[in-house]
């Protein structure tokens, strides 16, 4: 904009050079044609004037025309440098007033800067953006213009303060896996309605009912990893998440469905995260055609619940028991919709969570000891592990809580989430445009020294005093939060505790690095061995 104020400056300068000179020709023009007056000398004398024109031969309204004409040109030249300033200076007045977009870049055009993105560590990607632009960017990343907000106040602000600005939003491959009737897609009074629903069943009163069933499952997983073999701690933590998963929404199910269930919602897990492409063979038109055996074996289940007329109190009950004000109940399509989309939400997070914990308490020795020091506590009231554990057992559990906290901050398995303007909405004095994608930066946030002290360290007892508001958001915020976090916390205690209190451990091969399958999980799912306390 330099170039407008020094235009600016000129035409100001034109503007005086124009008065000064506007004012000298009036000046002139008054005292060559002084205003006539009564007295007769002036008379004498204007008779005396015509009678020389008209003895030069030229009219005296020659001399008054060319006088105001030349007033005229001095009058115009003065006041079209002032009214094209006034304009000028009006129109960028505006344009200050009107918000402008976030820094930021754009990459190339139509690819962005997705390249950068998958190039290298995503956290890395967005951090470096953050140091460069600020708590709030621009960027250009899978196909779509994105703003970045890395603040605890942006992100509540989309999330929760204006959340009805802000739509959810996902590719459409993953909608047609996951189904587009799960209140993941939706917002509005569906939203809140399957919300509610959801939100009731893995809440605290029914999932205190479930404890005896988690620690069955819990059991059963960790005893299957002894003997010192390598497993991958990820894959098997996925199959006790999906059990857990599958007994919230199913309750005791048949384990004719519980089979059909797995192979199928497997082929489909496999194809979430691969290339949308219906050519037969791919990985995602696999899934397809798995997620349609998926409906049926869901139907199946709905059909012979409604036959025996027992609805049950878990999930599916809850769906199925389900009237809106007007008495209407939902179909088929969209129970089943609903249940695959809490059963994919409850599986990968859970799992890469456990698989952070393990790794954090292997990595930190003296920590582990004590945290085992709290759960052998737990296990000699219970008779040695021969009686079950309780709730007000779990609740106890001070030290294992906040290692489960850090370790959701220090992984932040959530790292970001999707919304969409669904009009131009102005931040902190940046526009973001309609249409454009927005993005809160969980990991940003939870990794900031602003907010966490040497953010870096794993270090549970940060947890001992209350964290900024919004600065820690592991299962998101606001009224799309995710409804099963209470579930999913009480699972890891639950496994925590059998595993510190029976077996010991080793991670195999390299300590460090991280995948994304999509969500972070230790590299190669951290294979480790593991041994029962009594074999060592």
């Amino acid at each position: 904009l330099l170039w407008l104020e020094l235009y600016e400056i000129v035409l100001h300068t034109l503007s005086v050079i124009c008065l000064v000179l506007f004012v000298l020709q009036v000046w002139l023009y008054i005292n060559q044609n002084p205003f006539p007056s009564l007295n007769n000398s002036d008379c004498h004398s204007e008779s005396r004037t015509k009678l020389q024109e008209a003895q030069a031969n030229i009219p005296s309204h020659t001399h008054t025309h060319t006088e105001m004409g030349g007033v005229f040109l001095y009058v115009m030249i003065f006041l079209f440098p002032l009214l094209l300033c006034y304009f000028l200076t009006r129109d960028r007045q505006e344009s200050h007033k009107k918000p402008k977009l976030p820094p930021g870049s754009m990459g190339w055009p139509y690819v962005g800067e997705t390249l950068q993105l998958y190039s290298q560590d995503p956290n890395v990607f967005f951090a470096l953006k953050q140091k460069r632009y600020g708590e709030i960017f621009k960027t250009h990343i899978l196909g779509c213009p994105c703003v970045m907000l890395a603040s605890p106040e942006a992100a509540r602000f989309v999330l929760v303060t204006n959340a009805h600005l802000f739509k959810p939003t996902y590719p459409k491959s993953k909608e047609r896996l996951i189904g587009p009737s799960a209140l993941f897609f939706h917002q509005g009074e569906y939203h809140h309605r399957l919300r509610k629903l959801v939100q009731g069943s893995l809440s605290l009163d029914p999932i205190r009912n479930l404890i005896a069933d988690i620690e069955t499952l819990a059991v059963s997983t960790i005893d299957s990893w002894q003997g010192g073999r390598v497993i991958n701690t990820f894959h098997e933590l996925k199959k006790f998440s999906f059990e857990v998963g599958v007994l919230a929404i199913f309750g005791h199910m048949d384990s004719r469905y519980k089979e059909e269930l797995e192979e199928s919602y497997s082929i489909v897990d496999k194809g979430y995260n691969s290339y949308p492409t219906r050519i037969p063979g791919t990985l995602f038109k696999k899934a397809l055609l798995a997620r349609k055996r998926l409906s049926k074996i869901v139907g199946e289940i709905i059909n012979e619940r409604k036959e025996k007329r027992v609805l049950g109190r878990d999930l599916l009950g809850c769906l199925l028991n389900s009237k809106n004000e007007s008495g209407q109940v939902l179909n088929d399509d969209q129970i089943a919709d609903n249940i695959i989309g809490v059963l994919f939400a409850a599986q990968d997070t859970t799992a890469s969570a456990i698989t952070w914990i393990v790794k954090y308490l292997h990595d930190n020795p003296k920590l582990l000891e004590a945290v085992k020091v709290e759960q052998n506590a737990i296990r000699r009231i219970n008779d040695q592990g021969n009686q079950p554990l309780t709730w007000s057992q779990t609740r106890i559990m001070s030290l294992t809580h906040k290692v489960v906290l850090e370790s959701l901050r220090m992984a932040s398995i959530i790292s970001f989430t999707f919304r969409e303007a669904v009009d131009d909405v102005e931040y902190n004095g940046y526009l973001i445009p309609k249409g454009w994608k927005v993005m809160p930066l969980f990991r940003n946030i939870q990794h900031n020294t602003e907010y966490f002290v040497d953010p870096h360290k794993f270090d549970p007892f940060r947890f001992e005093v209350a964290t900024k508001p919004n600065a820690f958001m592991p299962f998101g915020s606001g009224v799309h939060a995710c409804p099963g976090n209470e579930l999913a916390k009480l699972e890891m205690l639950i496994l925590i505790h059998h595993l510190l209190t029976k077996f010991r451990w080793e991670v195999v091969g390299s300590p460090s690095g991280i995948q994304y399958s999509p969500f972070p999980v230790p590299l190669h799912g951290l294979p480790a061995r593991f041994w029962k306390e009594s074999t060592i």
